[in-house]
């Protein structure tokens, strides 16, 4: 069904009402030409039967009447013969050519003597008229046709006209809108019951949406403050209390716990700003700037050599902050999954980013790498939500993510890249 060709409704209709009035018309001039045809050849027939009683009672007058050939021809036999109703070709030297008769022949005894009796009508004029008559035929048929298809065309449009207004205002419609859908109203009692459910539908929807966004927000904003409590307490514990090295052990787990449950609470946060849309302040970044100051931070938090082997000048129109988050996530998960002693490169081009760090080998689902949540790291400050974050972000603005593995053909390692097209 998804391979199905779809087309328009008034499209649709105009192609249904073309095809049944075509088949309709031509059945009705083979029929109309048929039936036409068995009428005039029994007429014909007829016309036959009783010119030859005419010239049977003429003959009775006038016994050496010879006829007038072709149309009648009248001849003395010996003996009797049956009638034969049958089509010849016969030679007409009034028209200097050969037509087609529809003839009747048999004899009749007349004073004693028989007489071969023979009428003939032309079957070319009949077909002439029969042709006529359905060419008339067929040509009002035609322009009745092309009318009412133009009138139905323009009445289905007329008709269904609400409808594509309403279709058009529901696909422009948005949760995140603070203005409340408008349809257009219509006198078509279906239609009527079909905007009021969708104004249902939206009304809800758009509440749920704001309530589920509140809620959100409010989760986020409130951990905030509870955790920066907890690590306060446990830094006033390291600082403050003597305490031996099992108790060092938990704190410092306990502190890395929450530290891990802050990130990941500002990366839910972010995924939920890129959803409500509040990203909305585009300006052309430069993303080889913005990189390299992220690559210095880095180089102050670990000693990692960071190679620029390529640096086209790479500027692209978004939010300097999405841009800022999109570069520290690419370039934080290559430091978390690089090989120790291994350089991390990263390259410009002229429409795209290209982040590569080695690894031993290739990720068993890699089509799932962008997912959320998902990791296939045991790290414990991985969160699994650093490359769906940069995936988002992608979604947001049409950019173009993409992973692949290259196995070294010099030692055992390989290399991840990650790489961002930055054109649609």
């Amino acid at each position: 069904m998804a391979d199905q060709k779809k087309i328009h409704l008034l499209q649709k209709a105009s192609k249904t009402f073309l095809i049944t009035s075509s088949i309709i018309m031509i059945f009705s001039g083979v029929a109309l030409y048929l039936s036409l045809k068995s009428l005039l050849e029994n007429e014909i027939e007829e016309e036959l039967f009783s010119n030859k009683d005419r010239v049977e009672h003429l003959l009775i007058s006038k016994p050496d009447l010879q006829g007038i050939p072709p149309i009648m021809v009248v001849e003395k036999v010996k003996d009797p013969q049956p009638a034969v109703l049958n089509d010849t070709l016969i030679y007409d030297p009034l028209q200097d050519e050969i037509e087609l008769f529809r003839e009747l022949s048999g004899t009749k005894e007349i004073n004693g003597q028989e007489y071969k009796i023979t009428v003939r009508a032309m079957v070319i004029e009949s077909e002439n008229i029969l042709f006529a008559i359905v060419f008339t035929f067929l040509a009002i048929i035609l322009v009745a046709f092309v009318f009412l298809f133009y009138l139905n065309k323009s009445r289905n449009a007329a008709l269904w006209n609400p409808f594509f207004k309403n279709l058009a205002k529901i696909k422009a419609f948005s949760i995140k809108s603070e203005t409340p859908l408008t349809l257009t109203e219509s006198d078509i009692i279906e239609f009527d019951d079909l905007n009021r459910e969708v104004i249902l539908l939206t009304t809800k929807v758009h509440a749920d949406y704001q309530n589920l966004k509140q809620f959100t927000e409010d989760v986020s904003h409130e951990m905030q403050t509870p955790l920066a409590i907890m690590q306060a307490k446990i830094e006033t514990l390291f600082n403050g209390v003597k305490i031996n090295d099992f108790q060092y052990e938990q704190l410092d787990s306990l502190q890395n716990d929450i530290r891990r449950l802050k990130n990941l609470n500002k990366r839910l946060i972010i995924l939920a700003k890129i959803d409500n849309n509040q990203f909305a302040d585009p300006q052309f970044v430069s993303i080889n700037e913005l990189f390299q100051e992220v690559l210095l931070n880095f180089k102050e938090l670990a000693s990692i050599d960071f190679k620029i082997e390529h640096n086209e000048e790479l500027t692209v129109k978004m939010d300097r902050s999405l841009a800022q988050v999109l570069a520290n996530n690419l370039i934080s998960n290559a430091v978390k999954h690089n090989l120790e002693n291994h350089p991390i490169k990263v390259n410009f081009f002229k429409n795209s980013v290209q982040i590569v760090n080695s690894g031993n080998s290739e990720l068993a689902h890699p089509e799932q790498v962008f997912d959320r949540f998902y990791k296939e790291s045991t790290k414990r400050d991985s969160s699994g939500l650093g490359l769906s974050i940069v995936k988002k972000i992608c979604d947001y603005y049409g950019f173009t993510p993409s992973y692949s593995f290259t196995k070294s053909p010099e030692t055992t390692t390989g290399f991840h890249t990650f790489k961002i097209r930055f054109t649609h």
